[in-house]
């Protein structure tokens, strides 16, 4: 006896938005709930089959009443995670312009913490990041203690990174050449290291002088990518830490800079950068 299976397929409105060459695709879960699966964002989030992105964010109703809005990130490779800058900027402008708020200053409720994202003139969005976090089981990060930088062992080799969290995890190395950078090779491996329980994001930083850095980023569950907000807003704590970094860093990544302002202790990280439409559109999935 054969059994036929009928396929039902989903009809969706999405924008397809970048930050400094980061993209997104945004779908409005807000005004009518949206359920996805991991496979169906891989198969939106693929390049050939699919829309393509680096991550898919969802809109959605807050759970907590001080919140205008919960912003929800799935990775390309269909996990959730907890933050993401560039995406955080993309969210403020996709909820503006499709009328969902009026305002140009929202409370939004993410996995990582609440966030204020701020329309600012030409096209730039200003994101209160909240406070880093150090202490090594808020990261997660294996460690005895809280230290300014760590030994890290990498394969056969060891380096020296800072772990901070952004409302998701970092690991920062200062490098001397970023070109020359082992990113993709040693940034897979540092993802997945066993003192990162949740993974990481491996970023790669060269300091040009105490106002500017240039920035790698190997995310997690994305590979690298041509920019990185939150891994931005590290890097630049990092160096702040270390002593090498003053604010305001300029942190320029392969898609474009990013301004980041951060006056130490637990003061909140500013990220101040763009957020651009590319187009909407619709896809069955």
């Amino acid at each position: 006896m054969t059994e036929n299976r009928m396929t039902r397929t989903m009809d969706l409105k999405f924008t397809k938005m970048q930050g400094l060459g980061n993209d997104f695709v945004v779908i409005d879960s807000y005004t009518s709930p949206v359920n996805l699966t991991a496979e169906q964002i891989r198969r939106i989030a693929d390049r050939r089959f699919g829309i393509g992105c680096d991550q898919l964010l969802l809109v959605e109703k807050p759970t907590q009443s001080m919140a205008d809005f919960r912003y929800r990130i799935f990775n390309a490779d269909g996990g959730e995670v907890e933050q993401c800058g560039n995406g955080a900027r993309c969210f403020a402008r996709f909820v503006f312009d499709k009328g969902l708020t009026a305002k140009t200053k929202i409370c939004v409720e993410t996995a990582g913490g609440i966030i204020y994202p701020k329309l600012e003139d030409g096209g730039l969005v200003t994101v209160d990041m909240g406070s880093p976090k150090f202490e090594p089981n808020q990261i997660p990060f294996i460690a005895d203690e809280v230290a300014l930088s760590y030994p890290l062992l990498v394969s056969d080799h060891e380096v020296e990174i800072s772990a901070v969290s952004m409302g998701n995890p970092h690991a920062v190395q200062v490098v001397e050449d970023l070109d020359r950078a082992p990113v993709g090779n040693e940034g897979a491996l540092i993802e997945v290291h066993s003192r990162f329980p949740q993974r990481v994001n491996a970023g790669f930083m060269q300091i040009m002088d105490v106002h500017h850095i240039r920035l790698r980023v190997f995310e997690r569950g994305a590979g690298e990518t041509l920019a990185c907000g939150t891994g931005a807003c590290a890097a630049a704590v990092a160096g702040i830490r270390l002593g090498q970094l003053q604010s305001p860093v300029q942190v320029d990544m392969r898609g474009g800079s990013l301004t980041i302002a951060w006056a130490g202790g637990d003061d909140s990280v500013m990220m101040t950068g763009p957020a651009v439409v590319v187009y909407d559109g619709n896809i069955s999935i």
